[in-house]
C-alpha cells in the first residue's frame, strides 16, 4: 500500500516558543565537545525499542516482520551525513508534532533558563553536562530528517527542518521508511564530517551508549551490512564485581542524560519474598528538575527486562534526585500502570529500595565525609523534606542531616555533635531560619546566645521553617526557635570575660519609656519587653510563643496560606546606651513618640523587612534629626 502524498501535501509548522529558544541555543553553540548528540539520540532510540516491547505485550500483532529490537548507524562520508535508525515503536503524525515540536519536560526548561542565565563559556558547558535529548543534534547538523512509522500503522512521516524556527511533515510512501520504529538523518555541518569516520563514532558509542539494553550496530557507509557494536546486555543484570567503575559511570550518563559523575552508586539484587535487581545513582550535581513543583522520581520501573514506566514511583519525593532502574519478575506483564502503582510488591520494593539508598548515602558519610559533605551541598535541602514527610525514616535523616551554626564556621555540625557540645542544663536545640546564611549571622536574636557559649543552628533552606515544627526530641532535646518566644537567658552564666560586662539595673526613665512605648504601638505589637537576649543591637522582634516563628509566617503569608500574621513581640534592649538617651527624654512626647515608632522601624529592618510607612518612617527620621542638631 501507498500513501496519496498529492492528497496529504507538506505541511508547515511554528516550533513552539521554547523549542525555537532551544534550538538557537543549539545552533549557536560553541561547546566544543559535541559528542552528545549521539548518546542522545541512541538513547531515544532505546526507549522506542522498550516502549515496543511493553506495547507487544498486549498487541503482539504490531511487531511485525522486523525482526528483534537494534538501533543502527549509518555512516555517509561522502554525503556527509549520519543516519541513526531504530525499529521502535515509532511514532504517527501527531505523535511527531508532541514530540519534535513541542517541550513537556519541565527539566529542559529549567536548562534553558540555566544557560540563558549563564555567562561566557558556563553556557556551553551545561550543554555538555545536559543533552537535552533530540535537540541537542542541532549542536552539529545544518538539517535534520527524522522518517517514522508507527508500529502497526500503515502511514508513515517525513519531519524535517533546519532548527531556524520551523518544520515541515510530509506523507511519505511506506516503502520508503522502516517497517516499524525512526530513520534520523543528520546532515552534517562542515565541522562535522568527523562524525561520519568509524573509529570516532565507535569510540562514543562504546564509551557513552555501550550498555544501552538494546543491540547497537554500526555501517561505515549507506548499503553496507552493519556490524554490530555491543550486544545489549543489560548492565543490571551482570553480578557487580563484572561491572568497572567506568561502566557504571557510561549507564549513569546514558540511563539519566546527565553528563557529570556519579556521587554514589548502589547495585544490588534481592531475595526472598520478592525478588529484584536494583541499580540506582546519586548524581553529582542537581539535576535540572529538582525543584520541580510536582516532585516526581526519575527511577524507571522493568519486569523481566521490559520497560513498563518511568512514574512509579519507587523512592520517596525526598529522593527524587536519585536515578536508575528496578527490574523485576514478580510483577505480571500483562496489567495496567495503574494496577501496578497500587500492587503490595511494589509497595515492598519501594520500601527496600528506599532503605538501601539511606543506607548507602548513611555510610559514605561515616567512610568518606569530604564526599558526603559535597552530596549534602547538593541535596540536603531535598532531603530535609523527608524529616517532614516520613515518619518511619525521620530519625535516620537527622542522623543525616548536616547544619552550619554560629560556633561552626564553614563546617557542618550534626545534630549529634550539638547535643554533644550542649551547655550544662540546656533543654532545646536552639534554631533560626531564613532567607540566607549571611543574613541568620547577622541577626541580633542570636546576640544573647553568642554572650552566653550556646550554639544556634542557622537554617537557611525553606523546608527547615516546617521540618523543625514537626520533629520529636534529639536526645531529650526539643527545638526551639531563638525568633519565638522568651529567650529565658538568664539562666545561663556568661563567660567570665562576658560576666564583666553584666547589664544595668534599668532605671525609673527607662522602665517608664517601656510602659509608653506599649501604650504607644499597642496596634502594632502584641507586647513591648524588656529583652535577655540583645547585648549590642538595641530592639528586635519575636514571634508570639503560641503559633508559628517569624520565618515562618513569612513563607506562609507569601504563599497566599497565612491570611494575616500575629502582632509581633517587641524587645527592647534596656541597656543600650540609645534606649537610655531616649529615656530621658520624658518631658517630650512628640519626640518619644517618634523614637518609639523608629523602634519599631528599625526592628523590622533588622528583620529583613520594610517599615510599614516609609514615608512617615522618613518624616520621623529628619524630626529627630533635627532636634539632634539644634542639641
Amino acid at each position: 500500500m501507498t500513501v496519496d502524498t498529492e492528497e496529504k501535501p507538506i505541511e508547515n509548522h511554528a516550533f513552539e516558543a521554547d523549542v525555537a529558544r532551544l534550538l538557537h541555543m543549539m545552533v549557536h553553540s560553541v561547546y566544543s565537545d559535541k559528542d552528545v548528540f549521539l548518546r542522545e539520540l541512541i538513547s531515544n532510540a532505546a526507549d522506542a525499542c522498550e516502549k515496543l516491547r511493553y506495547e507487544a505485550i498486549a498487541s503482539p500483532e504490531i511487531l511485525g516482520t522486523s525482526g528483534d529490537n537494534r538501533i543502527t548507524v549509518t555512516l555517509d562520508e561522502e554525503g556527509n551525513s549520519l543516519t541513526v535508525e531504530d525499529n521502535g515503536i515509532g511514532m504517527s503524525r501527531d505523535e511527531m508534532i508532541d514530540a519534535l515540536g513541542t517541550i513537556a519536560s519541565s527539566g529542559t526548561r529549567a536548562f534553558m533558563e540555566r544557560i540563558e542565565a549563564s555567562k561566557g563559556g558556563d553556557g556551553a558547558q551545561l550543554i555538555g553536562q545536559f543533552g537535552v535529548g533530540f535537540y541537542s543534534c542541532f549542536m552539529v547538523a545544518d538539517r535534520v530528517d527524522v522518517v517514522s512509522r508507527r508500529a502497526g500503522s500503515m502511514e508513515a512521516w517525513l519531519w524535517s527542518s533546519d532548527g531556524k524556527g520551523s518544520y515541515s511533515l510530509t506523507a511519505v510512501d511506506p516503502a520508503e521508511a522502516p517497517e516499524r520504529g525512526t530513520r534520523i538523518t543528520l546532515q552534517l555541518m562542515e565541522d562535522a564530517k568527523t562524525y561520519t569516520a568509524r573509529w570516532s563514532v565507535e569510540k562514543i558509542v562504546k564509551e557513552q551508549s555501550g550498555h544501552v539494553p538494546v543491540p547497537i550496530r554500526i555501517a561505515e557507509k549507506p548499503g553496507a551490512e552493519p556490524v554490530q557494536l555491543t550486544d545489549g546486555t543489560a548492565l543490571w543484570t551482570r553480578p557487580k564485581s563484572e561491572v568497572s567503575k567506568e561502566d557504571y559511570t557510561d549507564f549513569y550518563r546514558s540511563l539519566s542524560g546527565q553528563y557529570d559523575e556519579p556521587a554514589l552508586t548502589v547495585h544490588f539484587r534481592a531475595e526472598g519474598r520478592h525478588e529484584y535487581t536494583a541499580l540506582a545513582y546519586v548524581p553529582g550535581s542537581q539535576p535540572f528538575d529538582m525543584f520541580d513543583p510536582d516532585r516526581k522520581g526519575r527511577m524507571k520501573l522493568y519486569v523481566k527486562r521490559v520497560f513498563i514506566t518511568d512514574d512509579a514511583e519507587l523512592l520517596p519525593r525526598y529522593l527524587r534526585f536519585v536515578r536508575g532502574l528496578v527490574d523485576t519478575s514478580d510483577l505480571p506483564l500483562n496489567v495496567s500502570r495503574e494496577m501496578i502503582q497500587e500492587s503490595p510488591i511494589l509497595t515492598a520494593i519501594r520500601k527496600g529500595l528506599t532503605s538501601r539508598v539511606l543506607s548507602a548515602i548513611e555510610k559514605l558519610s561515616e567512610t568518606d565525609p569530604d564526599a558526603f559533605a559535597k552530596l549534602w551541598e547538593e541535596f540536603g535541602a531535598v532531603l530535609k523534606e523527608g524529616i517532614y514527610e516520613d515518619f518511619e525514616k525521620r530519625t535516620q535523616l537527622m542522623g543525616l542531616a548536616r547544619f552550619r551554626s554560629t560556633t561552626s564556621g564553614e563546617n557542618w555540625r550534626t545534630l549529634a555533635d550539638y547535643v554533644k557540645d550542649a551547655r550544662e542544663g540546656q533543654d532545646a536545640i536552639y534554631y533560626l531560619t531564613g532567607g540566607n546564611i549571611d543574613q541568620l549571622k547577622a541577626s541580633p536574636h542570636l546576640e544573647g546566645f553568642r554572650a552566653r557559649g550556646i550554639e544556634v543552628l542557622l537554617l537557611s533552606d525553606s523546608i527547615d521553617s516546617f521540618w523543625v515544627m514537626s520533629a520529636p526530641e534529639f536526645e531529650g532535646k526539643s527545638f526551639k526557635s531563638v525568633s519565638q518566644g522568651g529567650a529565658d537567658l538568664s539562666r545561663f552564666a556568661k563567660p567570665d570575660a562576658a560576666a564583666d560586662a553584666e547589664p544595668q539595673a534599668p532605671t525609673g526613665e527607662v522602665n517608664d519609656l517601656l510602659t509608653f512605648a506599649r501604650q504607644a504601638l499597642s496596634g502594632d505589637v502584641s507586647d513591648v519587653r524588656a529583652s535577655d537576649r540583645l547585648t549590642e543591637s538595641a530592639v528586635c522582634l519575636v514571634a508570639p510563643e503560641s503559633g508559628y516563628d517569624r520565618q515562618m509566617e513569612k513563607i506562609l503569608q507569601s504563599a497566599g496560606r497565612l491570611d494575616a500574621a500575629e502582632k509581633p513581640v517587641l524587645e527592647i534592649n534596656l541597656d543600650h546606651t540609645m534606649i537610655r538617651a531616649i529615656a530621658k527624654h520624658a518631658e517630650d512626647g512628640a519626640f518619644r513618640e517618634d523614637a518609639v515608632r523608629l523602634l519599631l522601624d528599625q526592628a523590622l529592618i533588622l528583620d529583613g523587612e520594610k517599615p510599614s510607612d516609609p514615608r512617615a518612617f522618613a518624616e520621623r527620621l529628619q524630626r529627630v534629626f533635627e532636634r539632634a542638631a539644634r542639641d
